[in-house]
């Protein structure tokens, strides 16, 4: 299978998205209302349908939900031993540190869900729920804590209130339950399904933002290299480790190799950390992700 040809259609709607913002009347500012349409709204209907759609084993999906939650573990721990490396100790700011960490670990949920589903339809997207179900809560920690420690902020109240960890949880709760989304209801929230990949794409293409990459170039290689190099290769040995099936190894590989999350600079920014460099790195690895993804699935499957 021919990866590069098969990401194509999505990562030409992140370009689509950044032409759009760069060069027409539509510019950040929509495109920050419509960031948050998805964020708020349709993202959480997707995820609550993709998991609610099909009865869930959790015999058969138990293998992977602990794969990826070791692979979290690791990202977050290589991230944050990054002052330590060799060639890196003393040349990285705490500060900057705190901020870009990060990057290493957090993914692109619109990419995740758009991929998944080209990859193994409508299993790919109930697989790819279970990863968002179990490491979103997990990265969100792993994002906020050293930022609210360096600030001396609070995060419990940032991750209760996240839309992705309460539409989660409450589509689990209702499939756990036996209950079952209306048929009459389907067209409608297959709709709203694909308007929230088309319009999450083309929203992460018009965040990107190629000034300030070269501040902390050092800290910028590293999180880069977890994100799309050292991931999928941790990767790779976990599916062997846990003995996934070929569709479970497939999505747990795609999702090491992801983008990471465009959210990263919006988050950094509110917390008052430095926004712009978050934002360049963020470009930066949704570059990256053309290169990283096809690697994951083409040469480590």
């Amino acid at each position: 299978m021919n990866f590069a040809q098969l990401l194509l259609p999505d990562f030409s709607l992140i370009l689509c998205g950044y032409l759009v913002c760069r060069y027409t009347a539509l510019n950040r500012a929509t495109w920050e209302q419509v960031e948050s349409l998805v964020y708020f709204f349709l993202f959480p209907v997707l995820l609550f349908q993709s998991i609610a759609r099909t009865p869930l084993d959790l015999a058969a999906v138990s293998g992977l939900a602990a794969a990826g939650l070791l692979l979290g573990v690791v990202g977050i721990a290589l991230a944050y031993s990054l002052p330590w490396w060799p060639g890196l100790r003393g040349h990285i700011d705490a500060r900057e540190h705190a901020a870009s960490a990060q990057v290493a670990f957090r993914f692109n949920s619109f990419i995740a869900l758009a991929l998944a589903e080209r990859l193994l339809g409508a299993q790919g997207l109930q697989l790819i729920a279970v990863l968002i179900g179990v490491c979103v809560p997990l990265f969100n920690v792993g994002a906020v804590w050293p930022m609210a420690r360096h600030a001396k902020t609070g995060f419990l109240a940032a991750l209760v209130r996240n839309p992705l960890i309460i539409a989660t949880f409450c589509a689990l709760a209702f499939n756990l339950l036996g209950l079952r989304v209306p048929p009459w209801m389907d067209p409608t929230l297959n709709r709203i399904g694909a308007a929230s990949i088309a319009l999450g794409l083309l929203a992460a293409g018009a965040g990107m933002q190629f000034g300030h990459l070269a501040q902390a170039k050092a800290l910028g290689v590293g999180v880069l290299a977890i994100r799309h190099l050292l991931l999928p290769l941790a990767a790779a040995g976990i599916a062997w480790l846990f003995k996934l099936d070929p569709a479970q190894r497939t999505v747990l590989l795609a999702f090491s190799a992801l983008p990471t999350a465009s959210s990263c600079y919006v988050l950094a920014s509110r917390m008052g950390y430095n926004g712009a460099l978050v934002a360049g790195l963020v470009t930066l690895s949704t570059v990256l992700g053309m290169v990283s993804l096809p690697f994951a699935l083409g040469v480590l499957r």
